[in-house]
């Protein structure tokens, strides 16, 4: 069995994150959403709450998809969760670079990842934007 994870602030989770999760568990097994608790991001909410909108949003049939909240490096998780593989959604050439850089990392640390593409019409939505837009 094939197991994934799927890390990020979701802050809050948008329709270019449920294409990405959507897209990914037809790759894998299972995937795990962890939403992640980094002291250097300022969220506006936390973890849990994060986790719980996430959980929230996902449409009911996706049975081999999961949401955990994880404070920690992701690949740590990943080597206590028997989980193979990141999986990472780019919208531009400077989210490119700057998941090379983590995927770098994360190599170093054992665990490989996948950057997946975000569909054209979904790549000018951020979790910023959609903050801006939020009531």
């Amino acid at each position: 069995m094939t197991r994934a994870v799927f890390p990020g602030t979701f802050d809050p989770v948008t329709p270019g994150h449920l294409d990405i999760a959507g897209r990914a568990r037809h790759l894998f097994d299972e995937l795990v959403v962890l939403v992640a608790v980094n002291g250097d991001k300022q969220p506006t909410r936390a973890g849990e709450t994060r986790a719980t909108a996430v959980r929230e949003a996902l449409p009911p049939d996706w049975h081999n998809v999961t949401v955990t909240a994880w404070r920690g490096l992701t690949a740590t998780y990943c080597h206590r969760h028997d989980i193979a593989v990141i999986v990472r959604g780019v919208r531009n050439p400077t989210d490119v670079r700057h998941e090379q850089e983590l995927a770098a990392m994360n190599e170093s640390l054992g665990i490989p990842t996948l950057l997946l593409p975000t569909r054209p019409t979904l790549a000018t939505i951020s979790s910023t934007a959609a903050r801006e837009l939020r009531p």
